[in-house]
């Protein structure tokens, strides 16, 4: 025998291995109760001592009522166990469901593939924001609907095979593969995804995998419980479970690996060629999605905000990552054919629950929209996001440096240094050192790159919030030098200003790590406040199953409730999206901050966004990505005279205040 039969008869002999240590199981807490029919059974009929109870021995009497007594307590142990592995919620992967009527293309793009692999169909199709595909069971009496329901209504992608059509898998697709990939590329992905359904309608294996998803909800039961009265039962519960995983483990995943290599046999005959081509798109839309989750999403999610077109949005990274990468060169051709995204009636609404899904699942935000969490779109994303996070930045760093003790001498006038010579093709701007230097200009030093540079290619072209206005020329007022009053008169520097800033990580060499400490513990101050908010704010739409029996998703019409998902209800991610940020890193990111809202307001800069690295400055236009190294100088050496360099490239006047959130 060889084929996908092969690969679906061995799974099938795993399967069967897990079920002949479940019925050992079963067999070991009936063995007391046997031994107790024995012996009761015996005494009786008068062949187990005596049968008249009051001349019999008193031996066997003991033996046979401890022997009732203790089988009696393991069976009631045993219907404990056996209950809770029945009626524990198995876990659900969150996601969007998409009914028939909302994607009737897609639909039938499955059942079409379904029928040319030979194998049934989904019962439904879900949308999940991750770059991955699989069949989830959702058979189970706390997930499934009623029995004929999904027939009657039209739902499922096998509603023809009416009550087996509900005890198939629900295939469950990657959101940012709807957008990224053409149709033919998502049915050649799909193929042995598909083909799962084959091994999956096999009785043996499904109740191996129902076996052991029972022992896992069991484990995750046990572990929830948090009455110390019941206690005791849970904590039994929950070893049995993980002793029962302990030994069908490995038959368990070598079933799994049997029943994927087959369905992977099975799709060798659907569109082969054009598969490996699919494979290498998932790669790319994989790193185009976790950039723009990492450098996008997240500054808007920390904001209270949340992009409601992620998948819209994976589609610019992709294509400004094979702008700039030339391995990635002919990926930006295939736009012009149909996306999959197509096969959607709406995809619009669509996108807007898979980004709210992403929000919840990779940063923990509220359920529902919210006054503190409002979809922000990605024209309003420079001004909204991008300005207001700069300002809140630069806001939090004053008052962290309105909270500092003065530093030693400050307060004093500084003295005045000696002007620099004039530049017809750029303006000076000198940071004044704590110490007096001798007269003299200062050579401008060559404009570093910053950590997130563009790949090989030209540079960006990043989404700016309106029309910019053009910076200060050689032609126009000079910037002041930093300490000399200003014959402007506009305020001076006692307001919230870039020179204060930089005069006060000047001071000494430990004011870089006190300013640094400061803001990290003012941030896990407001983290704190924001998570107790959320989870006052709305408890009751925590669950996983929150929004599931709701006739659509919060906010969202024609979408059915939105599946959370199991572990959400502690209000945190599944997936953090980025390790904590260093005490340094924080102050080089608020430094930044402050210099972007001093270039904004002084110099005629804008907010901008760049598809594959986040907030960007615009000065004429152009994306200005040298600014990383000046601030690290300052930051981690107390050298200020990169950043005031770069500072008067730009023609930032430092001493003038900035607006604050």
């Amino acid at each position: 025998m060889a084929g996908p039969e092969a690969g679906a008869e061995a799974a099938r002999a795993r399967a069967l291995a897990v079920l002949r240590i479940r019925g050992a199981a079963l067999g070991v807490a009936l063995v007391p109760a046997a031994v107790a029919v024995v012996l009761l059974v015996g005494g009786l009929t008068g062949r187990i001592g005596r049968a008249d109870p009051v001349t019999s021995s008193g031996g066997w009497d003991t033996a046979r009522w401890a022997v009732t007594g203790l089988a009696l307590v393991v069976l009631l142990l045993a219907a404990l166990v056996t209950a809770v592995v029945v009626r524990a919620r198995p876990a659900l992967s969150p996601s969007v469901p998409i009914a028939e009527s909302s994607a009737p293309d897609l639909y039938r793009l499955v059942r079409d593939l379904a029928d040319r692999l030979e194998v049934p169909a989904p019962s439904a199709i879900a949308l999940t924001p991750d770059c991955d595909s699989w069949l989830e069971d959702r058979t189970h009496r706390a997930h499934a609907p009623p029995r004929g329901t999904a027939a009657r209504d039209g739902r499922g992608a096998g509603a023809r095979g009416g009550a087996r059509a509900v005890q198939a898998p629900v295939l469950v697709i990657g959101s940012p593969f709807m957008w990224w990939m053409r149709v033919a590329e998502l049915r050649a992905l799909l193929a042995p995804v598909v083909a799962g359904t084959g091994p999956s309608a096999n009785p043996d294996i499904a109740a191996a995998r129902r076996f052991v998803r029972g022992l896992d909800a069991a484990v995750a039961v046990s572990a929830n419980a948090r009455s110390p009265l019941t206690a005791p039962a849970p904590a039994f519960v929950g070893w049995v479970a993980r002793l029962l995983l302990r030994a069908c483990r490995e038959h368990a995943l070598e079933m799994e690996r049997c029943v994927a290599a087959a369905a992977s046999e099975r799709a060798q005959s659907v569109d082969y060629g054009l598969r490996i081509v699919a494979q290498e798109q998932v790669g790319l839309a994989y790193a185009g999605w976790d950039r723009l989750l990492t450098r996008v999403a997240l500054p808007a999610w920390r904001m209270g905000r949340w992009p409601s077109r992620l998948d819209a949005g994976v589609v610019s990274a992709l294509t400004e990552l094979s702008r700039r990468d030339r391995l990635a060169e002919g990926f930006a051709s295939r736009l012009g054919e149909r996306p999959a995204c197509d096969l959607l009636e709406e995809p619009g609404a669509v996108d807007r629950a898979a980004s709210l899904l992403a929000a919840r699942l990779f940063h923990g935000g509220p359920a529902e929209p919210g006054p503190d969490w409002s979809p922000v779109g990605w024209q309003q994303y420079p001004e909204e996001v991008v300005d207001r996070k700069w300002r809140q930045e630069a806001a939090r760093l004053h008052r962290v440096l309105d909270a500092l003790p003065p530093a030693p001498g400050e307060g004093a006038q500084p003295s005045r240094p000696p002007a620099a010579p004039e530049r017809p093709a750029r303006p000076e701007c000198r940071i004044p050192h704590p110490a007096p230097q001798s007269p003299g200009a200062q050579s401008p030093d060559a404009l570093s790159q910053a950590p997130r540079s563009p790949g090989p290619g030209e540079p960006p072209a990043p989404l700016s919030s309106g029309p910019l206005s053009s910076a200060p020329q050689s032609s126009g007022p000079q910037p002041p030098v930093p300490g000399e009053r200003s014959a402007d008169p506009g305020p001076e520097s006692s307001g919230p200003t870039l020179i204060r800033v930089i005069e006060r990580l000047m001071a000494d060499e430990g004011a870089g790590d006190l300013v640094a400490a400061r803001l990290g513990a003012e941030l896990a101050r407001e983290e704190r406040a924001e998570a107790e908010r959320q989870a006052a704010r709305a408890p009751a739409a925590d669950g996983p199953d929150a929004g599931a029996d709701a006739p659509g998703a919060p906010g969202i019409p024609g979408i059915p409730g939105v599946t959370w998902g199991d572990g959400l209800a502690d209000g945190l991610p599944l997936f953090p999206m980025q390790p904590p940020r260093t005490g340094r890193e924080l102050l080089a990111d608020h430094v930044t901050a402050m210099v972007c809202c001093a270039a904004v307001d002084t110099a005629g800069a804008a907010p901008g966004l760049d598809w594959l690295d986040g907030p960007v400055l615009l000065v004429d236009g152009v994306r200005r990505s040298d600014l990383g190294h000046p601030v690290h100088r300052l930051v981690d050496d107390g050298d200020a005279g990169p950043l005031g360099d770069w500072l008067g490239e730009v023609g930032v006047r430092p001493e003038k205040p900035v607006r604050l959130v």
